[in-house]
Protein backbone atom coordinates (compact mmCIF):
# COMPACT_ATOMS: atom_id res chain seq x y z
CA UNK A 1 0.00 0.00 0.00
CA UNK A 2 1.91 3.02 -1.42
CA UNK A 3 -0.52 5.47 -1.90
CA UNK A 4 -2.01 8.09 0.69
CA UNK A 5 -4.66 7.14 2.64
CA UNK A 6 -6.84 10.03 3.14
CA UNK A 7 -10.27 10.18 5.97
CA UNK A 8 -11.09 13.62 7.36
CA UNK A 9 -8.47 16.43 8.06
CA UNK A 10 -6.26 13.35 8.13
CA UNK A 11 -3.66 12.06 5.23
CA UNK A 12 -1.40 9.31 6.03
CA UNK A 13 1.54 8.07 3.31
CA UNK A 14 2.25 4.47 4.34
CA UNK A 15 5.85 5.00 2.34
CA UNK A 16 6.80 8.12 3.97
CA UNK A 17 5.60 6.61 7.30
CA UNK A 18 3.78 9.92 8.16
CA UNK A 19 0.27 10.79 9.23
CA UNK A 20 -0.63 15.04 8.83
CA UNK A 21 -3.38 16.61 9.35
CA UNK A 22 -4.82 19.81 6.78
CA UNK A 23 -0.81 19.50 5.34
CA UNK A 24 0.82 19.78 8.95
CA UNK A 25 2.69 16.69 10.25
CA UNK A 26 1.76 14.77 13.13
CA UNK A 27 4.51 12.99 15.18
CA UNK A 28 3.52 9.47 15.98
CA UNK A 29 5.40 6.62 18.03
CA UNK A 30 7.02 3.99 15.71
CA UNK A 31 4.93 1.09 17.20
CA UNK A 32 1.22 3.49 17.00
CA UNK A 33 1.99 4.33 13.27
CA UNK A 34 2.77 0.99 12.26
CA UNK A 35 -0.81 -0.15 13.79
CA UNK A 36 -2.11 3.08 11.96
CA UNK A 37 -0.71 1.39 8.33
CA UNK A 38 -2.13 -2.18 9.34
CA UNK A 39 -5.44 -0.65 10.14
CA UNK A 40 -5.35 1.55 6.53
CA UNK A 41 -4.39 -1.29 4.73
CA UNK A 42 -7.35 -3.57 5.97
CA UNK A 43 -9.51 -0.90 4.36
CA UNK A 44 -12.06 -0.68 7.11
CA UNK A 45 -12.32 -4.33 7.45
CA UNK A 46 -12.15 -5.54 11.31
CA UNK A 47 -8.00 -6.38 12.24
CA UNK A 48 -8.08 -8.70 15.02
CA UNK A 49 -5.94 -8.25 18.25
CA UNK A 50 -3.46 -11.31 17.26
CA UNK A 51 -3.18 -10.19 13.17
CA UNK A 52 -1.42 -6.28 15.02
CA UNK A 53 0.56 -8.67 16.79
CA UNK A 54 2.02 -10.78 13.86
CA UNK A 55 2.30 -7.71 11.81
CA UNK A 56 3.58 -5.02 14.50
CA UNK A 57 5.43 -7.35 16.65
CA UNK A 58 6.77 -10.34 14.32
CA UNK A 59 8.50 -12.74 16.06
CA UNK A 60 7.99 -10.71 19.73
CA UNK A 61 5.76 -11.83 22.39
CA UNK A 62 4.19 -9.02 24.25
CA UNK A 63 1.27 -8.11 26.25
CA UNK A 64 -2.12 -6.93 24.56
CA UNK A 65 -1.71 -3.64 26.91
CA UNK A 66 0.60 -2.76 23.96
CA UNK A 67 -1.78 -2.04 21.55
CA UNK A 68 -4.44 -0.14 23.71
CA UNK A 69 -1.69 1.89 24.60
CA UNK A 70 -0.78 2.83 21.33
CA UNK A 71 -4.18 3.11 20.28
CA UNK A 72 -4.97 5.75 22.68
CA UNK A 73 -2.13 7.32 21.41
CA UNK A 74 -3.65 7.02 17.99
CA UNK A 75 -7.03 8.20 19.39
CA UNK A 76 -5.52 11.50 20.94
CA UNK A 77 -3.52 11.81 17.67
CA UNK A 78 -6.54 12.05 15.32
CA UNK A 79 -8.38 14.43 18.12
CA UNK A 80 -10.79 12.21 19.12
CA UNK A 81 -14.16 13.31 21.53
CA UNK A 82 -15.65 11.73 24.22
CA UNK A 83 -19.04 10.90 22.53
CA UNK A 84 -17.01 7.73 20.87
CA UNK A 85 -14.26 7.06 18.52
CA UNK A 86 -14.49 8.65 14.91
CA UNK A 87 -11.69 6.91 13.31
CA UNK A 88 -11.15 3.88 15.29
CA UNK A 89 -13.65 1.64 16.76
CA UNK A 90 -13.17 -1.24 19.11
CA UNK A 91 -14.92 -4.21 18.24
CA UNK A 92 -15.17 -5.80 21.71
CA UNK A 93 -13.17 -8.62 22.22
CA UNK A 94 -12.67 -8.94 18.43
CA UNK A 95 -10.12 -6.28 17.37
CA UNK A 96 -10.09 -3.14 15.74
CA UNK A 97 -11.51 -1.14 12.70
CA UNK A 98 -10.35 1.99 10.88
CA UNK A 99 -13.51 3.86 9.74
CA UNK A 100 -13.20 6.63 7.29
CA UNK A 101 -16.30 8.83 7.86
CA UNK A 102 -17.88 11.78 8.94
CA UNK A 103 -15.70 14.23 7.65
CA UNK A 104 -16.38 14.32 3.45
CA UNK A 105 -14.97 12.33 0.77
CA UNK A 106 -11.14 11.55 -0.07
CA UNK A 107 -9.65 14.62 -3.11
CA UNK A 108 -10.73 13.89 -6.39
CA UNK A 109 -14.19 12.11 -5.24
CA UNK A 110 -17.42 13.88 -5.16
CA UNK A 111 -19.99 13.04 -2.82
CA UNK A 112 -22.11 11.27 -5.20
CA UNK A 113 -19.41 8.35 -6.04
CA UNK A 114 -17.53 8.40 -2.46
CA UNK A 115 -19.77 5.75 -1.12
CA UNK A 116 -17.54 2.33 -0.87
CA UNK A 117 -14.88 3.40 1.01
CA UNK A 118 -16.78 5.69 3.38
CA UNK A 119 -19.20 2.96 4.55
CA UNK A 120 -18.49 1.31 7.95
CA UNK A 121 -18.23 -2.13 8.09
CA UNK A 122 -21.35 -4.02 9.72
CA UNK A 123 -24.05 -2.40 10.58
CA UNK A 124 -23.82 0.85 11.53
CA UNK A 125 -26.77 3.76 12.43
CA UNK A 126 -26.51 7.57 13.05
CA UNK A 127 -28.46 9.49 14.83
CA UNK A 128 -29.14 12.94 12.99
CA UNK A 129 -30.23 15.63 15.53
CA UNK A 130 -34.12 15.60 15.70
CA UNK A 131 -35.64 18.76 14.61
CA UNK A 132 -37.36 21.38 17.06
CA UNK A 133 -41.14 22.31 15.52
CA UNK A 134 -41.63 24.06 18.31
CA UNK A 135 -40.45 27.89 18.86
CA UNK A 136 -39.15 27.45 22.34
CA UNK A 137 -35.61 27.33 23.03
CA UNK A 138 -36.43 25.14 26.36
CA UNK A 139 -38.07 22.28 23.27
CA UNK A 140 -34.12 22.07 21.75
CA UNK A 141 -32.46 21.17 24.69
CA UNK A 142 -35.17 18.41 25.29
CA UNK A 143 -34.88 17.37 21.46
CA UNK A 144 -30.75 16.76 21.47
CA UNK A 145 -31.41 15.01 25.02
CA UNK A 146 -33.48 12.66 23.23
CA UNK A 147 -30.51 11.83 20.68
CA UNK A 148 -28.25 11.83 22.77
CA UNK A 149 -30.18 9.38 25.17
CA UNK A 150 -30.93 7.16 22.25
CA UNK A 151 -27.17 7.28 21.00
CA UNK A 152 -25.79 5.70 24.51
CA UNK A 153 -28.68 3.67 24.64
CA UNK A 154 -27.67 2.11 20.75
CA UNK A 155 -24.74 1.91 21.80
CA UNK A 156 -25.13 -0.54 24.29
CA UNK A 157 -25.88 -2.88 21.63
CA UNK A 158 -22.71 -4.48 20.74
CA UNK A 159 -22.99 -5.82 16.76
CA UNK A 160 -24.36 -2.02 16.28
CA UNK A 161 -21.60 0.43 15.33
CA UNK A 162 -23.48 4.04 16.67
CA UNK A 163 -21.61 6.98 14.85
CA UNK A 164 -20.37 9.27 17.26
CA UNK A 165 -22.61 12.53 17.95
CA UNK A 166 -19.58 14.58 16.96
CA UNK A 167 -20.24 13.62 13.85
CA UNK A 168 -23.61 13.21 13.14
CA UNK A 169 -24.60 16.49 14.95
CA UNK A 170 -22.62 18.55 11.82
CA UNK A 171 -26.14 18.46 10.37
CA UNK A 172 -28.46 20.76 12.72
CA UNK A 173 -30.15 22.85 11.42
CA UNK A 174 -29.68 21.54 7.97
CA UNK A 175 -31.91 19.92 5.41
CA UNK A 176 -30.31 16.30 5.05
CA UNK A 177 -30.71 13.94 2.26
CA UNK A 178 -30.37 10.28 3.56
CA UNK A 179 -28.58 9.14 0.94
CA UNK A 180 -25.91 11.53 0.94
CA UNK A 181 -25.56 12.08 4.38
CA UNK A 182 -25.37 8.08 4.95
CA UNK A 183 -22.03 7.97 2.60
CA UNK A 184 -20.87 10.89 4.47
CA UNK A 185 -21.28 9.56 7.81
CA UNK A 186 -20.37 5.91 6.61
CA UNK A 187 -23.68 4.64 8.03
CA UNK A 188 -26.10 2.28 6.52
CA UNK A 189 -29.01 3.75 8.71
CA UNK A 190 -30.19 6.43 9.55
CA UNK A 191 -32.37 7.77 12.46
CA UNK A 192 -34.19 11.08 12.46
CA UNK A 193 -37.17 12.75 14.49
CA UNK A 194 -39.28 15.61 15.31
CA UNK A 195 -40.22 17.09 18.67
CA UNK A 196 -43.50 19.47 18.68
CA UNK A 197 -44.81 20.96 22.02
CA UNK A 198 -48.41 22.26 22.19
CA UNK A 199 -49.30 22.84 26.19
CA UNK A 200 -48.78 20.77 28.30
CA UNK A 201 -48.45 17.62 25.43
CA UNK A 202 -45.47 16.56 23.20
CA UNK A 203 -45.23 14.79 20.17
CA UNK A 204 -42.16 13.31 18.80
CA UNK A 205 -42.25 11.43 15.41
CA UNK A 206 -39.07 9.10 14.66
CA UNK A 207 -38.14 7.36 11.30
CA UNK A 208 -35.95 4.80 10.37
CA UNK A 209 -34.10 5.27 7.00
CA UNK A 210 -31.71 3.00 4.88
CA UNK A 211 -29.21 5.19 3.97
CA UNK A 212 -28.16 3.59 0.61
CA UNK A 213 -31.72 3.10 -1.00
CA UNK A 214 -33.76 6.04 1.16
CA UNK A 215 -36.38 3.71 1.88
CA UNK A 216 -38.09 4.06 5.18
CA UNK A 217 -37.87 0.72 7.25
CA UNK A 218 -39.91 1.99 10.39
CA UNK A 219 -41.75 5.08 11.86
CA UNK A 220 -43.27 5.77 14.92
CA UNK A 221 -45.21 8.47 16.71
CA UNK A 222 -45.14 9.25 20.51
CA UNK A 223 -47.91 11.33 22.21
CA UNK A 224 -46.80 11.68 26.17
CA UNK A 225 -47.40 14.35 28.56
CA UNK A 226 -45.17 17.05 29.23
CA UNK A 227 -44.85 16.81 33.10
CA UNK A 228 -41.40 15.30 33.68
CA UNK A 229 -39.20 16.17 30.99
CA UNK A 230 -36.64 13.52 32.01
CA UNK A 231 -39.20 10.63 32.61
CA UNK A 232 -40.65 11.20 29.15
CA UNK A 233 -36.96 11.35 27.35
CA UNK A 234 -36.72 7.84 29.58
CA UNK A 235 -39.53 6.56 28.18
CA UNK A 236 -39.45 7.92 24.39
CA UNK A 237 -35.75 6.21 24.26
CA UNK A 238 -36.53 2.91 26.08
CA UNK A 239 -39.71 2.86 23.25
CA UNK A 240 -37.29 3.89 20.25
CA UNK A 241 -34.39 1.11 20.69
CA UNK A 242 -36.97 -1.81 22.03
CA UNK A 243 -38.08 -0.99 18.57
CA UNK A 244 -34.80 -0.08 16.59
CA UNK A 245 -33.02 -3.81 17.67
CA UNK A 246 -35.46 -5.91 16.38
CA UNK A 247 -35.99 -4.12 12.97
CA UNK A 248 -32.29 -3.75 12.15
CA UNK A 249 -31.80 -7.46 13.03
CA UNK A 250 -34.72 -8.67 10.77
CA UNK A 251 -33.78 -5.96 7.84
CA UNK A 252 -29.81 -7.25 8.07
CA UNK A 253 -30.97 -10.77 7.60
CA UNK A 254 -32.52 -10.33 4.96
CA UNK A 255 -29.78 -8.30 3.40
CA UNK A 256 -27.14 -10.94 4.01
CA UNK A 257 -29.27 -13.76 2.59
CA UNK A 258 -28.71 -12.16 -1.15
CA UNK A 259 -24.85 -12.53 -0.58
CA UNK A 260 -23.24 -15.11 -2.14
CA UNK A 261 -22.40 -18.11 0.80
CA UNK A 262 -18.16 -17.73 -0.49
CA UNK A 263 -17.95 -14.06 0.62
CA UNK A 264 -20.10 -14.07 3.83
CA UNK A 265 -17.58 -12.94 7.30
CA UNK A 266 -17.77 -14.14 10.59
CA UNK A 267 -20.49 -11.11 11.62
CA UNK A 268 -22.51 -12.07 8.07
CA UNK A 269 -22.42 -15.91 9.46
CA UNK A 270 -24.32 -15.09 12.35
CA UNK A 271 -26.85 -12.90 10.75
CA UNK A 272 -27.60 -15.94 8.61
CA UNK A 273 -27.59 -18.39 11.28
CA UNK A 274 -30.00 -16.12 13.34
CA UNK A 275 -33.00 -16.82 10.71
CA UNK A 276 -32.43 -20.75 11.57
CA UNK A 277 -33.03 -20.57 15.42
CA UNK A 278 -35.98 -18.26 15.64
CA UNK A 279 -37.76 -21.72 15.03
CA UNK A 280 -36.29 -23.27 18.18
CA UNK A 281 -36.30 -26.46 16.96
CA UNK A 282 -33.68 -29.06 15.88
CA UNK A 283 -34.12 -28.55 12.38
CA UNK A 284 -33.65 -25.22 12.98
CA UNK A 285 -30.31 -25.73 14.74
CA UNK A 286 -29.07 -27.85 12.50
CA UNK A 287 -28.85 -25.20 9.57
CA UNK A 288 -27.10 -23.09 12.24
CA UNK A 289 -24.83 -24.69 13.92
CA UNK A 290 -22.32 -25.13 10.72
CA UNK A 291 -22.62 -21.36 10.05
CA UNK A 292 -22.05 -20.93 13.42
CA UNK A 293 -18.55 -23.26 13.67
CA UNK A 294 -17.71 -21.46 10.16
CA UNK A 295 -17.72 -18.26 12.30
CA UNK A 296 -15.46 -19.78 15.00
CA UNK A 297 -12.95 -20.68 12.55
CA UNK A 298 -12.53 -17.22 11.20
CA UNK A 299 -12.65 -16.01 15.03
CA UNK A 300 -12.53 -18.21 17.86
CA UNK A 301 -13.05 -15.81 20.38
CA UNK A 302 -16.72 -14.67 18.91
CA UNK A 303 -18.67 -14.40 22.34
CA UNK A 304 -22.30 -14.08 20.15
CA UNK A 305 -21.35 -17.73 17.80
CA UNK A 306 -20.40 -19.08 21.15
CA UNK A 307 -23.56 -18.19 22.88
CA UNK A 308 -25.95 -18.62 19.46
CA UNK A 309 -24.01 -22.48 19.27
CA UNK A 310 -24.81 -22.71 23.14
CA UNK A 311 -28.33 -22.26 22.40
CA UNK A 312 -28.56 -24.34 19.26
CA UNK A 313 -26.78 -27.14 20.95
CA UNK A 314 -29.64 -26.69 23.75
CA UNK A 315 -32.15 -26.93 21.42
CA UNK A 316 -30.62 -30.69 20.36
CA UNK A 317 -30.57 -31.77 23.21
CA UNK A 318 -33.98 -30.80 24.78
CA UNK A 319 -35.82 -31.65 21.40
CA UNK A 320 -33.13 -33.88 19.47
CA UNK A 321 -33.49 -36.87 22.00
CA UNK A 322 -31.79 -35.68 25.37
CA UNK A 323 -28.24 -36.79 24.05
CA UNK A 324 -25.93 -36.10 26.68
CA UNK A 325 -22.90 -34.77 24.39
CA UNK A 326 -25.48 -32.00 23.31
CA UNK A 327 -25.89 -30.95 27.01
CA UNK A 328 -22.70 -30.66 27.61
CA UNK A 329 -21.78 -28.78 24.18
CA UNK A 330 -24.93 -26.13 25.17
CA UNK A 331 -22.59 -25.85 28.61
CA UNK A 332 -19.02 -25.42 27.28
CA UNK A 333 -20.16 -22.81 24.88
CA UNK A 334 -22.33 -20.77 26.96
CA UNK A 335 -19.07 -20.48 29.45
CA UNK A 336 -16.93 -20.02 26.53
CA UNK A 337 -19.07 -16.46 25.70
CA UNK A 338 -18.71 -15.21 29.15
CA UNK A 339 -15.26 -15.83 29.49
CA UNK A 340 -13.97 -13.05 28.00
CA UNK A 341 -15.73 -10.85 29.99
CA UNK A 342 -18.51 -9.96 27.42
CA UNK A 343 -19.99 -7.08 27.85
CA UNK A 344 -23.27 -7.81 25.49
CA UNK A 345 -26.19 -7.94 27.22
CA UNK A 346 -28.39 -10.45 24.60
CA UNK A 347 -24.57 -12.77 24.97
CA UNK A 348 -24.93 -12.66 28.42
CA UNK A 349 -28.77 -13.55 28.54
CA UNK A 350 -28.38 -16.37 26.20
CA UNK A 351 -25.36 -17.98 28.36
CA UNK A 352 -27.46 -17.37 31.29
CA UNK A 353 -30.73 -19.57 29.99
CA UNK A 354 -28.61 -22.16 28.59
CA UNK A 355 -26.76 -22.18 32.33
CA UNK A 356 -29.75 -22.42 34.00
CA UNK A 357 -31.43 -24.75 31.71
CA UNK A 358 -28.95 -27.25 30.73
CA UNK A 359 -26.41 -27.17 33.80
CA UNK A 360 -29.42 -25.70 36.44
CA UNK A 361 -26.85 -23.46 37.99
CA UNK A 362 -29.37 -21.20 39.22
CA UNK A 363 -27.13 -18.81 41.00
CA UNK A 364 -24.71 -18.42 38.13
CA UNK A 365 -27.74 -17.62 35.65
CA UNK A 366 -29.26 -15.19 37.41
CA UNK A 367 -26.17 -13.52 37.93
CA UNK A 368 -25.93 -13.14 34.00
CA UNK A 369 -29.65 -12.22 33.72
CA UNK A 370 -28.51 -9.15 35.92
CA UNK A 371 -25.62 -8.13 34.38
CA UNK A 372 -27.34 -8.40 30.77
CA UNK A 373 -30.37 -5.68 32.74
CA UNK A 374 -27.61 -3.57 34.56
CA UNK A 375 -26.07 -2.88 30.80
CA UNK A 376 -29.17 -2.55 29.22
CA UNK A 377 -32.61 -2.54 31.22
CA UNK A 378 -34.46 -2.25 27.70
CA UNK A 379 -33.12 -5.87 26.54
CA UNK A 380 -35.48 -7.95 25.46
CA UNK A 381 -33.83 -10.90 25.00
CA UNK A 382 -32.64 -10.62 28.94
CA UNK A 383 -36.32 -9.35 29.98
CA UNK A 384 -37.93 -12.83 28.44
CA UNK A 385 -35.13 -15.34 28.88
CA UNK A 386 -35.37 -14.16 32.83
CA UNK A 387 -39.11 -14.19 32.72
CA UNK A 388 -39.26 -17.73 31.23
CA UNK A 389 -36.79 -19.08 34.03
CA UNK A 390 -38.41 -17.07 37.09
CA UNK A 391 -41.37 -18.29 35.66
CA UNK A 392 -40.89 -22.05 35.85
CA UNK A 393 -38.93 -21.46 39.31
CA UNK A 394 -42.48 -20.23 40.60
CA UNK A 395 -41.18 -16.74 40.77
CA UNK A 396 -44.75 -15.78 39.20
CA UNK A 397 -44.94 -11.42 40.15
CA UNK A 398 -41.34 -10.93 38.54
CA UNK A 399 -41.52 -12.93 35.78
CA UNK A 400 -44.98 -11.22 34.84
CA UNK A 401 -43.47 -8.50 35.17
CA UNK A 402 -40.43 -9.00 33.23
CA UNK A 403 -42.48 -10.72 30.57
CA UNK A 404 -44.96 -7.57 30.11
CA UNK A 405 -42.09 -5.16 29.74
CA UNK A 406 -40.26 -7.54 27.22
CA UNK A 407 -43.51 -6.89 25.23
CA UNK A 408 -44.35 -2.81 25.94
CA UNK A 409 -40.72 -2.55 25.13
CA UNK A 410 -40.68 -3.99 21.45
CA UNK A 411 -44.14 -5.51 20.75
CA UNK A 412 -43.35 -6.22 17.43
CA UNK A 413 -40.08 -8.79 17.85
CA UNK A 414 -40.90 -11.77 16.39
CA UNK A 415 -37.64 -13.07 17.71
CA UNK A 416 -38.49 -12.88 21.92
CA UNK A 417 -42.16 -12.01 21.75
CA UNK A 418 -42.71 -15.78 22.33
CA UNK A 419 -40.47 -16.60 25.00
CA UNK A 420 -42.00 -13.60 27.00
CA UNK A 421 -45.37 -14.56 26.07
CA UNK A 422 -45.01 -18.13 27.32
CA UNK A 423 -43.08 -17.02 30.30
CA UNK A 424 -46.47 -15.06 31.18
CA UNK A 425 -48.41 -18.14 30.06
CA UNK A 426 -46.53 -20.57 32.77
CA UNK A 427 -47.05 -17.66 35.45
CA UNK A 428 -50.36 -17.52 35.00
CA UNK A 429 -51.52 -21.27 35.20
CA UNK A 430 -49.15 -21.31 38.36
CA UNK A 431 -51.36 -19.10 40.03
CA UNK A 432 -54.46 -20.79 38.47
CA UNK A 433 -55.46 -18.17 36.18
CA UNK A 434 -55.86 -20.19 33.61
CA UNK A 435 -58.26 -18.17 30.95
CA UNK A 436 -55.24 -15.44 31.32
CA UNK A 437 -52.79 -18.45 30.93
CA UNK A 438 -54.49 -19.50 27.90
CA UNK A 439 -54.56 -16.60 26.30
CA UNK A 440 -50.73 -15.92 26.91
CA UNK A 441 -50.00 -19.08 25.16
CA UNK A 442 -52.85 -18.74 22.30
CA UNK A 443 -50.00 -15.32 21.43
CA UNK A 444 -46.84 -17.41 21.76
CA UNK A 445 -48.23 -19.95 19.19
CA UNK A 446 -49.03 -17.23 17.07
CA UNK A 447 -45.82 -15.57 17.35
CA UNK A 448 -43.65 -18.93 16.47
CA UNK A 449 -46.19 -21.69 15.26
CA UNK A 450 -43.46 -24.29 14.47
CA UNK A 451 -42.46 -24.28 17.83
CA UNK A 452 -43.57 -27.39 20.14
CA UNK A 453 -43.18 -25.89 23.60
CA UNK A 454 -46.16 -23.03 22.89
CA UNK A 455 -48.34 -25.69 21.80
CA UNK A 456 -47.59 -28.03 25.04
CA UNK A 457 -48.50 -24.90 27.35
CA UNK A 458 -51.90 -24.64 25.21
CA UNK A 459 -52.00 -27.85 25.69
CA UNK A 460 -52.06 -27.43 29.68
CA UNK A 461 -54.10 -24.85 29.91
CA UNK A 462 -56.95 -26.08 27.74
CA UNK A 463 -56.74 -29.15 30.03
CA UNK A 464 -57.61 -26.89 33.28
CA UNK A 465 -60.22 -25.65 31.52
CA UNK A 466 -61.79 -28.71 30.96
CA UNK A 467 -61.65 -27.71 27.26
CA UNK A 468 -60.12 -31.60 26.56
CA UNK A 469 -61.43 -31.73 22.77
CA UNK A 470 -59.05 -28.22 22.05
CA UNK A 471 -56.89 -29.55 24.66
CA UNK A 472 -55.97 -33.06 22.69
CA UNK A 473 -55.79 -31.50 19.31
CA UNK A 474 -53.36 -29.24 20.87
CA UNK A 475 -51.33 -32.56 22.06
CA UNK A 476 -51.50 -33.65 18.78
CA UNK A 477 -50.27 -30.79 17.46
CA UNK A 478 -47.45 -31.11 20.01
CA UNK A 479 -46.64 -34.66 18.84
CA UNK A 480 -46.07 -33.45 15.10
CA UNK A 481 -43.45 -30.94 15.84
CA UNK A 482 -41.60 -32.82 18.12
CA UNK A 483 -43.09 -36.60 17.91
CA UNK A 484 -40.12 -37.38 20.54
CA UNK A 485 -42.04 -35.63 23.33
CA UNK A 486 -42.95 -37.10 26.88
CA UNK A 487 -43.93 -35.38 30.10
CA UNK A 488 -40.47 -36.99 31.70
CA UNK A 489 -38.06 -35.62 29.18
CA UNK A 490 -39.39 -32.17 29.18
CA UNK A 491 -38.91 -32.07 33.21
CA UNK A 492 -35.64 -32.67 32.97
CA UNK A 493 -34.92 -29.09 31.35
CA UNK A 494 -37.88 -27.22 33.21
CA UNK A 495 -38.80 -29.77 36.41
CA UNK A 496 -36.61 -28.03 38.94
CA UNK A 497 -39.61 -26.88 40.59
CA UNK A 498 -42.04 -29.92 41.51
CA UNK A 499 -44.93 -27.25 42.48
CA UNK A 500 -44.59 -25.69 39.27
CA UNK A 501 -44.16 -28.58 37.09
CA UNK A 502 -46.31 -31.68 38.27
CA UNK A 503 -49.84 -29.59 37.49
CA UNK A 504 -48.70 -29.42 33.87
CA UNK A 505 -47.31 -32.73 34.24
CA UNK A 506 -51.33 -33.86 34.79
CA UNK A 507 -53.11 -31.85 32.90
CA UNK A 508 -50.73 -33.05 30.20
CA UNK A 509 -51.55 -36.38 30.92
CA UNK A 510 -55.31 -35.72 31.35
CA UNK A 511 -54.59 -34.55 27.34
CA UNK A 512 -53.00 -37.79 25.94
CA UNK A 513 -49.37 -36.20 26.08
CA UNK A 514 -46.89 -39.79 26.64
CA UNK A 515 -45.22 -39.88 30.06
CA UNK A 516 -42.03 -40.79 28.53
Amino acid sequence: MDNEVPFGHFRLDPKKRQLSRDGTPIKLGSRALDILCVLAKANGKLVTKDDLMRQVWPGIVVEDSNIQVHVSALRKALDEGNDGPSHIITVPGRGYRLVRSGLGPPPGQDADTAGATQMVPGTSIAVLPFQNMSSEQEQEYFADGIVDDIITGLSRIKWLFVIARNSSFIYKGKVVDAKRAGRELGARYLLEGSVRKAGNQVRINAQLIDAQTGAHLWAERYDRKFVDIFAVQDEITVSVIGAIEPTLRRVEIERVKRQRPDSLDAYDLILRAQSFTRSAMVEGAAAAIPLLERALALEPDYAVAHAMLARCFHVRFSRGGLHEADRLASIRHAHAAISGGSDDAATLATAGFVIWIDEHDIRMAFDLFDRALTISHSNVAALSMSAFALAWMGKTELAIERGDRALRVSPFDPWNSYLAHMAVAVAYFHTKQYEEARDAACRAVEANPGFSVPHTLLTATLAQLDQMEQARAAARQVLELQPNFTIRGFSISVGSAPEVYNPFAEAWRRAGLPEK
